[in-house]
């Protein structure tokens, strides 16, 4: 309802519906990449399962030319486009169609680190980056007066030209410096630490591992654990290869742990990321991080840190550069017990905090618009519920009724 919300006129109205916006914009990213990090990482896990052997020098290895590999290559390629999916119906949410092409080449250009001499891509927090980016820039550009002549040629042509061409420059000049900046100097500063405590240098991997899943930070992790294999070195991939199944893992138990909290959507999502986290594939934890990125990325690197920590403790060796459990299975692991340890306790850590940290803010997103004005943004109010899956929307609905009562007492 805009009437409703113009009617409030104080700022918090304001704030609630520009967060709402934002919110739902990025819900609407989250959706439509769900499928695609499905279909790309049950097919990737299964190809691995049935097609792969594991090799010192290149992880999980399916032999090429055969079967697994084309259904392997199909799988990469749901991965690849997830991204630029996700930035480009986040930017569709804001700025309608005219924003869907440069929010998807935004997107893709965030994910591919060649464009900016940057061994890996900005990856899915990237993506939300160019999302809005996209959505906004074409808002703005919107408002520009044109000639009359010049209006239909507009949405179609001009519009989307500009934007994606400003914010791809944008991007490969501005953003994509300092992201190949922060990979050349995390992995310098990673070779200063190998000579420090294994629990620690555990901790920071899992840490890295978990911020970004497949962005700088994690690539630089894992390129740096796999790099050490070659010189004999096994611990330090093992303490990658303990972090890099916790996030899906811990995820998709946090959709088991607390259904309500989850729509029907994420929820089957959750069982999809269990079985990618088995595979080691954590892109399957991404559409958890993108919806909620202040609560699921802290829990994330929670548990991956305990992993890590934990698996340096023990000096578990990894001999592959592929993490999860499908590597102890396969053989390529030393010291399983303490790995299945590790990937068990970091899991049920970010499971759990996840559940903690989302809880609290449905509490408080829930509490704060009621104080703010009754009548005003209820419908936002609804819609953001919604996210949390139906059995949270019916608690708002016991919520609502009492909300006049108990309103002008803080007022």
């Amino acid at each position: 309802g805009g009437a409703a919300e113009t009617s409030t006129g104080g700022s918090g109205g304001g704030g609630g519906k520009e967060r709402s916006v934002a919110y739902k914009a990025l819900m609407n990213g989250v959706s439509y990449m769900i499928p695609f990090v499905v279909v790309g990482g049950l097919l990737i896990a299964i190809s691995l399962s049935l097609g792969g052997h594991t090799d010192p020098k290149g992880g999980l290895v399916i032999p090429d030319g055969s079967f697994w590999m084309h259904v392997n290559q199909i799988g990469v390629i749901g991965f690849t486009l997830m991204v630029p999916i996700l930035s480009g119906y986040i930017a569709y949410a804001i700025g309608d169609r005219p924003a869907l092409v440069p929010g998807m080449i935004g997107g893709w250009i965030a994910n591919t680190g060649d464009l900016y001499d940057s061994k890996a891509g900005a990856g899915f927090i990237g993506a939300i980056v160019t999302g809005f980016l996209a959505g906004y820039l074409v808002l703005w550009i919107k408002k520009v007066k044109v000639p009359k002549f010049v209006q239909p040629i507009m949405p179609i042509i001009v519009i989307p030209i500009v934007a994606t061409t400003a914010l791809g420059l944008f991007f490969i000049y501005v953003i994509g410096k300092p992201i190949s900046w922060i990979f050349e100097h995390l992995t310098s500063w990673l070779s200063g630490m190998t000579g420090t405590s294994a629990i620690l240098l555990g901790a920071i991997l899992g840490l890295m591992i978990a911020l970004d899943m497949g962005g700088p930070v994690n690539k630089t992790a894992f390129l740096f654990g796999a790099g050490l294999i070659a010189t004999g070195n096994q611990t330090v991939m093992g303490m990658c290869a303990a972090a890099i199944p916790v996030m899906p893992l811990g995820q998709g138990l946090a959709t088991l742990i607390r259904k309500r909290l989850y729509t029907e959507q994420e929820r089957e999502t959750g069982l999809a990321s269990l079985f990618m986290g088995f595979f080691g594939i954590s892109e399957g934890a991404i559409p958890f991080a993108a919806a909620r990125p202040a609560q699921v990325i802290p829990a994330n690197m929670l548990g991956g840190a305990v992993a890590g920590a934990i698996a340096g403790m023990a000096s578990v060796k990894d001999a592959v550069p592929h993490g999860g459990p499908i590597v102890a299975v396969l053989g390529a692991v030393g010291g399983v017990p303490m790995f299945f340890v590790a990937i068990a306790i970091g899991s049920v850590v970010t499971a759990l905090t996840t559940v903690a940290l989302v809880d609290l803010s449905e509490r408080k997103r829930r509490g704060a618009p009621l104080v703010d004005v009754p009548g005003g943004p209820e419908p936002v109010l609804a819609g953001v519920g919604a996210a949390a899956g139906g059995a949270a929307v019916a608690v708002d609905g016991l919520q609502k009724a009492p909300a006049p009562a108990s309103a002008p007492s803080p007022g």
